[in-house]
């Protein structure tokens, strides 16, 4: 005889009573048995990570990278991975009670980092190291690392939200508009984001600090990075020249229009759009409402800085390469209209996806702005979220290209 549906229904509220409910990280077992491994750069949101995780009842590991010889930076206030960041981290995991560990990852750091830095340089870009680490080191190596200590997930103090979808898990602006670092994740593949959990993504970064001080922690009033780790004083040329001896030439800085204004001691010294510091004098007989001059361009080829009035940095067109989609479906349909966010301290500017890995090949894309923008560097990056939903990241690439909108119509 068929069983009542009553009977059914019971049997099924018996087996749901007797599994266990998904825990705050997404996984359907207790805390205790969940192992995660916490990235602790030394700073307080990565160590805010862990004492919540830790509050919570998870398995706690916490790991560490030494990425670069930090001897020189020891005493440098603001790079993160260097040896009082090792300490800070060393010394919340004690606090804790957790397990910590140092990873030497400086060699792995130096060829997939460090060497592409000053590559991209060379070449008159302007590089994002800090993505090009994520994407390698820490969300590669470090994931690889984590997988290996039989860990559930690798959680980091990103301000980002990892949300379920219906097509998987999605990554999300961090609730802090003033904190969030998806631009800096664009490059974040499936795959990662089914292993990755970010504790922090629905806090401000005032919370963040309040945590610390209930937990006792020892970095609660610790100042926020603001330098490349490896640049800690800004300079980047000095960067280059040291891992390029020889490589960099002196040139002729030129306006537009042809005039030689001066000269430089390298094309790595000067960024798109850069006003100030240019080291040149005004032309003879110019108009003066053309305005202050830019760097409009850089060819390295020619070892030539070229310069122009504001309007000429005008670019209605963006060309990306090695682009990646965070979404398992893959890249939007050409013709989407889409969000651009063309550098981390900008807003996401309407645009339209005009070739998807098409003409230019798989892993390219090219992308067209409602509306001229200026400045827009080769070496840079473009995260492209959901018009519809402009928290969601769908993905982006890095800049290989940004046609000036005076040149390209002349």
């Amino acid at each position: 005889m068929p069983t009542p549906a009553s009977t059914i229904d019971q049997s099924d509220e018996a087996v749901a009573a007797q599994m266990p409910a998904i825990n705050s990280l997404g996984f359907a077992k207790a805390p205790a048995d969940t192992r995660v491994v916490v990235a602790m750069s030394g700073g307080v949101d990565s160590s805010v990570t862990a004492a919540l995780l830790h509050e919570q009842g998870y398995e706690v590991i916490g790991i560490t990278l030494q990425l670069y010889d930090h001897g020189v930076a020891v005493q440098t206030k603001g790079a993160c991975c260097a040896g009082i960041d090792i300490h800070d981290a060393r010394t919340v995991s004690a606090r804790l009670g957790v397990p910590h560990y140092v990873l030497d990852y400086e060699n792995r750091f130096h060829d997939q980092v460090m060497e592409d830095f000053a590559d991209s340089y060379l070449r008159g870009e302007t590089p994002i190291p800090c993505v090009r680490c994520n994407q390698t080191v820490k969300f590669t190596d470090l994931l690889t690392t984590a997988r290996d200590l039989g860990a559930d997930c690798l959680a980091t103090g990103h301000y980002v939200q990892r949300i379920d979808g219906a097509d998987g898990p999605e990554l999300h602006r961090g609730a802090d508009d003033g904190k969030d670092q998806s631009y800096f994740l664009f490059a974040t593949t499936p795959e990662q984001l089914d292993y990755l959990r970010f504790p922090l993504g629905a806090l401000d970064k005032d919370v963040t600090r309040d945590l610390a001080r209930k937990y006792g922690l020892s970095v609660a009033e610790k100042p926020d990075s603001q330098d490349i780790c490896f640049v800690p004083n800004g300079r980047y040329g000095d960067v280059v020249r040291r891992l390029r001896p020889g490589a960099v030439e002196a040139g002729e800085i030129v306006h537009l229009d042809g005039t030689v204004l001066g000269t430089h001691n390298g094309v790595i010294d000067y960024t798109i759009g850069q006003r100030r510091g240019l080291g040149i004098g005004g032309r003879k007989d110019a108009d003066e409402s053309d305005g202050p001059l830019y760097v409009v361009g850089i060819d390295a080829e020619r070892h030539q800085v070229v310069v122009g009035p504001q309007e000429a940095l005008a670019c209605v067109e963006v060309h990306l390469s090695e682009t990646n989609w965070v979404s398992k479906n893959g890249a939007p349909a050409v013709g989407t209209k889409i969000l651009a966010r063309l550098r981390n301290t900008a807003p996401a500017m309407p645009a339209t996806i005009s070739d998807a890995g098409g003409a230019n090949g798989a892993g390219s894309a090219i992308i067209q702005l409602d509306d001229p923008q200026y400045g827009i560097a080769a070496g840079q990056a473009a995260a492209i979220y959901d018009a519809g939903n402009p928290q969601k990241l769908l993905g982006g690439g890095w800049i290989s290209a940004a046609p000036l909108a005076a040149l390209s119509s002349s």
